[in-house]
């Protein structure tokens, strides 16, 4: 016999397996004897209350010995069957791979930048040198730009597709199975290099390929149908379906759409800062204690607020994390926040953005969007004096228009400067923050202090631009065999959600074969 229950458990009894046991016996009301097994399916914390507890999902095996239950999927070789171009080796790319191959398609991923290994080099000459490679950075190179911003694996897309089987793949590919039962499940930055690496060998292994240094720079088209693309200028590749899976970075793609007269569109995002706290202030807000206890992690938050019309939230936050530069081009700043898999730095950092609406950047032109968040970058850029300093002030002083004497120690490598960041943003965005934080203060005990650092600016959170596609199809209204995918073509807003598109989008090519 099985039975699902949930229990609550003290953070030091977690991983205490005979309290845990006990604690299903007694509310099952059963002999301990008779448990013959169990299985955590779901573990959150729960700090609503001054005592912190974690509550656990559990599947509880009674009288019977636990199902060995086995995820396996059968990946043929596919050397010599019909190709598919996929554009692009981000988590959608990757995993619209795997999936042409479990559909018995030959996938040709193209990738602009390097793999995970070659990135490395790239990215420390950005973080120590202010130096950026516009094809390999923390956007462009294998794994896309979640290889190396944390591999958060937090969705709330479970209609769009089997969100158990994509944290399965990562599982058999090298990533821990707490991602499975975790309620907000984290890889990190340290290990995702590793996994994305494995999935890459999966998918040669099995007859697909996967292509470095190779920038599509056209898509061929004929009487209205997808016949290839051309590669680096001047190489040819030939496929009757090109998967698009570019990433919110890839400017040029739009560029070229819109050159080539394929309808693309202007779109809503939001735009902001990231806001970093030591992370003691943090875990004493959200654990309601002094000293966060070791058998509970780095703490968590999630924000939001209504500014007169326009919602102000926290995006992507980063226990025990990093703020990075994530510039795609130069003279330009742009920045992110990651962890590595123990969240074990003294910060915690966070986007804090304010929606952008159609109707804030007048024009007809489909790129109006893409072109104002370019500007603010390069703004920013011009603010913090260059080699990729940011624009910087404290939280405080921010809200009370004052320029900060000093900025707090902070864990941007390239460094800050300290300015008016008003000076950075819009007029609407500052104003809704300024209005935003001291509210978010009063629901979160601390958050409100100067001793938290505001850098500029967070401006990629979401793609400016949608490629637009048939709802049952997932085709280009005006080119058949071209599949907008992803987070690039505005389907989707992280790992999870993007790898679930880029299944969706294989499976579509499925249907039309």
């Amino acid at each position: 016999m099985q039975k699902e229950i949930e229990i609550t458990l003290a953070p030091e009894d977690v991983e205490q397996d005979a309290i845990l046991k006990s604690t299903l016996s007694e509310v099952l009301e059963v002999k301990i004897t008779r448990i013959k097994g169990y299985k955590i399916l779901k573990r959150s914390i729960d700090a609503r209350s001054r005592r912190v507890i974690f509550r656990l999902q559990v599947r509880v095996f009674i009288d019977e010995e636990p199902l060995n239950e086995v995820f396996e999927v059968n990946y043929p070789n596919v050397s010599d069957k019909k190709p598919v171009i996929i554009v692009g080796a981000g988590p959608a790319g990757l995993f619209a791979a795997l999936q042409c191959i479990e559909n018995g398609f030959k996938p040709i991923v193209l990738e602009r930048g390097k793999d995970v290994k070659q990135r490395r080099r790239d990215l420390a000459a950005i973080n120590k040198e202010g130096i950026v490679n516009i094809e390999s950075n923390y956007c462009y190179g294998e794994g896309g730009a979640g290889t190396y911003s944390d591999g958060k694996l937090y969705t709330r897309s479970n209609k769009r597709g089997d969100i158990n089987k994509v944290l399965q793949v990562f599982v058999e590919h090298g990533a821990t199975e707490d991602i499975l039962v975790d309620a907000r499940p984290h890889i990190g930055t340290n290990k995702l290099p590793q996994i994305i690496t494995a999935i890459r060998e999966r998918i040669q292994n099995a007859g697909g390929e996967v292509r470095f240094d190779q920038k599509v720079t056209d898509i061929l088209i004929d009487f209205g149908k997808v016949k290839g693309v051309i590669v680096n200028g001047d190489d040819k590749l030939l496929a009757d379906a090109v998967i698009l899976a570019t990433g919110h970075s890839a400017r040029d793609i739009y560029e070229l759409l819109n050159s080539k007269n394929i309808l693309v569109e202007a779109k809503p995002f939001a735009l902001g800062v990231r806001i970093e706290h030591p992370q003691a202030i943090i875990d004493a807000a959200q654990y309601h204690c002094d000293i966060r206890s070791e058998f509970l992690p780095p703490a968590y938050y999630s924000l939001v607020e209504q500014v007169g019309s326009r919602g102000v939230f926290s995006f992507c936050m980063c226990p025990g994390g990093i703020i990075a530069p994530c510039a795609t081009h130069e003279n330009e700043i742009v920045v992110n926040g990651w962890s590595p898999s123990k969240r074990n730095n003294p910060f915690a950092n966070s986007g804090t953005v304010v929606q952008i609406t159609l109707d804030d950047v007048k024009g007809t032109d489909p790129l109006r969007m893409m072109n104002f968040q370019a500007d603010i970058e390069r703004t920013a850029f011009q603010m913090g004096g260059g080699n990729l300093v940011a624009p910087g002030q404290r939280m405080v002083d921010f809200v009370e228009n004052r320029v900060s004497i000093d900025l707090p120690k902070n864990s941007y490598l390239p460094g800050t400067k300290s300015v008016m960041l008003q000076e950075t943003l819009p007029d609407f965005v500052a104003s809704s923050l300024r209005n935003a934080l001291p509210l978010f203060g009063k629901k979160m005990k601390g958050y409100y202090t100067n001793e938290a650092i505001l850098v500029g600016v967070e401006s990629r959170s979401s793609s400016p631009v949608r490629i637009p596609r048939d709802k049952e199809t997932f085709q280009h209204p005006q080119v058949a065999g071209l599949f907008p995918c992803a987070e690039g073509a505005g389907y989707a807003g992280g790992i999870v959600s993007a790898a679930i598109d880029g299944v969706n989008c294989a499976n579509a090519i499925l249907k039309l074969a």
